[in-house]
């Protein structure tokens, strides 16, 4: 008997390790697939059926993982900027070396020109006008925000024992977000290029 319930066991826990990496796969999609659809058609235009319809899985699937749409966007831009973040520590793995800062501050600047930014700007506006989404988006941007100002801490070798280096930092966040914002209507490239080639020289000066 025992032998038989080993043998059993083995292999309803070979039938659930599929289940919960088909699981994943699918929460992978509707996360995406809720980023894609918020920065293409709004919030208003991204409802838990277009997302599920996109990601290619049922609304009920949808709901399982996600049981309201708030559930379902705020997770959405909360993992795909963590993605975004792993992503961008992983080219330089070392931090800032002095010849890299230009290329750190460029590829600080693209996180606020792509998708994502575009879909949490939408998030963001929605919330503005829903007070149920807005303590939500709140606390969102909050961890968000906390986690940009890491990254760029350690990849730019910010002391931030040396007074205004924090702020420093800051306002570069802050200067790319307005990038970002000016990028949505015109390509803002060529001004772009000329404003990161400034920020890297004033954070020379500043962070030494």
């Amino acid at each position: 008997m025992g032998g038989v319930s080993g043998t059993a066991n083995t292999a309803d826990r070979a039938e659930r390790v599929p289940k919960q990496d088909r699981s994943r796969a699918t929460r992978q999609r509707l996360l995406e697939a809720a980023v894609a659809c918020l920065a293409e058609r709004g919030w208003a235009g991204s409802t838990v059926s277009v997302v599920a319809e996109h990601a290619g899985v049922s609304r009920g699937a949808a709901q399982h993982h996600f049981p309201t749409r708030e559930d379902l966007f705020t997770a959405a831009v909360e993992y795909v900027a963590e993605e975004r973040s792993l992503a961008l520590r992983a080219l330089f793995p070392d931090g800032a070396a002095t010849g890299d800062r230009r290329a750190v501050v460029a590829a600080l600047v693209d996180l606020y020109t792509g998708p994502l930014f575009r879909a949490a700007l939408h998030l963001w506006v929605a919330a503005s006008n829903e007070e149920p989404l807005r303590a939500r988006v709140t606390e969102l941007e909050a961890r968000v925000g906390r986690e940009s100002h890491r990254t760029a801490v350690d990849l730019l070798g910010a002391d931030e024992t040396r007074p205004g280096a924090r702020e420093t930092v800051q306002g570069l966040l802050d200067m790319a977000r307005g990038l970002g914002l000016a990028n949505l209507l015109t390509d803002d490239r060529a001004r772009r290029e000329r404003v990161v080639d400034q920020w890297t020289r004033l954070l020379a000066a500043e962070l030494g």
